[in-house]
């Protein structure tokens, strides 16, 4: 079911897209829309903004867009997974930064900088340092973390936290999926560790949440924290993904928990007849005041109302949002709204201030998506 809420006359009425949405610390959010975190290479090499990506970015929020959120942004150079990505591990990185939430203020969008650290899957030609992770991995040419690395990674997130709090971000949002850093500690096939941080499920997630209370220790009372999750798949169970939401909702840790299915209609990965949607297996946690957003094949305003009658609280949109840079704004007004079918020209995604660094990418990423 849809979740509930109030009307001036203490009555409740089903959530809508376009229903404002509150948080336990921070802003309210416009709508229940969010710009899903998505790669676009168009930072420069030292991990500066650049002009092209802030257009991009600013784009989404006068698009309506409750919650505008940057791609994965390194925050320890040792963790750069591509050319062009962000970073948030540095104090020249400042000024863009501010002035890319300044623009997102006032275009109405609370603002957020997704945290990031590649472990395994860093590009070492890129960022010029030793690839880490969890455990060593000879043939791929990764070394594992020592015990005081470990905790200088957890420090590491804190730091760019409350940097990124300096530059004038709403919140910040933990990558922990996609078999980067924070998903290869819950990597229950290969993190054996025996030093605390690896072996069972308990272990497993130290990383995360001591990240997790690091920085809401070092950040203000109204800093959004957010966190995105693999559900299964990369070494994790669906059973166990379920237990670390379970567990980062517990105490209210977070303001919102972004759960990346790939599909909101997906049953996992693995086919499994019978089994129950995972978007309804996660609806169903206890999860008090922290809102649960899901991504995977939104592109339409039926699929955000689908995705909010099964009982999350937002959602976040990738796909869509890059081809329209107003997508939230159309789906608010319109719930017959659908989004243009892939491939669409490069001339449309120049119009919808897609750089082109961003339309190469696209370009070279997915073979349906730039006719």
């Amino acid at each position: 079911m849809r979740p509930r809420v109030a009307t001036l006359e203490g009555m409740t009425t089903p959530a809508a897209p376009g229903d404002s949405l509150d948080l336990a610390h921070g802003p309210s959010w416009r709508n229940r829309l969010a710009l899903a975190p998505l790669t676009n290479k168009q930072s420069h090499l030292d991990g500066t903004l650049s002009a092209d990506e802030t257009d991009w970015l600013v784009a989404r929020a006068e698009g309506g867009f409750a919650l505008t959120m940057t791609a994965a942004a390194y925050v320890d150079r040792a963790g750069n997974a591509w050319a062009g990505q962000l970073g948030v591990d540095d104090d020249t990185q400042l000024p863009g930064l501010r002035r890319l939430t300044d623009a997102i203020r006032a275009a109405g969008s609370v603002s957020s900088v997704q945290l990031h650290h590649a472990g395994r899957r860093a590009d070492a030609e890129v960022s010029g340092r030793a690839v880490v992770a969890p455990w060593s991995d000879p043939d791929r040419g990764v070394r594992e973390l020592s015990t005081v690395e470990v905790t200088e990674a957890v420090q590491g997130f804190v730091d760019g936290a409350v940097r990124a709090e300096r530059a004038g971000f709403d919140g910040a949002e933990i990558h922990g999926a996609h078999g980067y850093l924070v998903c290869s500690f819950l990597d229950g096939r290969h993190n054996e560790r025996a030093d605390g941080w690896g072996g069972p499920l308990e272990d497993r997630m130290r990383f995360l949440l001591e990240v997790v209370d690091g920085i809401r220790a070092a950040t203000g009372p109204d800093f959004q924290l957010g966190l995105r999750l693999t559900p299964d798949g990369m070494g994790i169970t669906v059973d166990e993904g379920l237990e670390t939401a379970r567990t980062v909702l517990d105490g209210g840790r977070l303001d919102y928990l972004d759960m990346s299915l790939w599909d909101v209609r997906t049953t996992g990965r693995e086919p499994r007849p019978g089994a129950d949607l995972l978007i309804d297996r996660y609806a169903a946690l206890d999860r008090g005041a922290t809102r649960l957003g899901v991504a995977g094949k939104v592109l339409s305003a039926a699929d955000v109302s689908w995705c909010l009658d099964r009982g999350v609280d937002f959602v976040l949109a990738g796909t869509a949002a890059i081809i329209h840079h107003d997508f939230a704004s159309r789906v608010v007004a319109d719930p017959g709204f659908v989004s243009t079918p892939q491939p669409v020209t490069a001339e449309h995604l120049r119009a919808e201030r897609v750089g082109p660094a961003f339309i190469d990418y696209l370009g070279t990423q997915w073979d349906d998506f730039v006719a």
